[in-house]
């Protein structure tokens, strides 16, 4: 059994990565260094950019994140 405050193994754009529990996908982005809107999904399914700060992050999941840059 892990500690509480062990770090937690998920893969971000297929890539393992160690990340402390009870982060929410927006404290994800921010912990990333990502500013701005991203587009995630979690375990292949769309986070609605409205749910990103209560949707936390679990051990094993598999995101994807998209970040979205304007320009023309």
């Amino acid at each position: 059994m892990s500690e509480p405050d062990e770090p937690i193994a998920i893969v971000v754009n297929g890539e393992p990565r160690s990340v402390a529990p009870g982060l929410t996908v927006r404290a994800l982005l921010a912990h990333l260094g990502i500013a701005g809107p991203a587009a995630v999904e979690r375990n292949r399914v769309l986070v609605p950019r409205a749910r990103q700060g209560e949707v936390v992050v679990e051990r094993g999941d598999v995101l994807e994140i998209v970040h979205l840059v304007g320009g023309g």
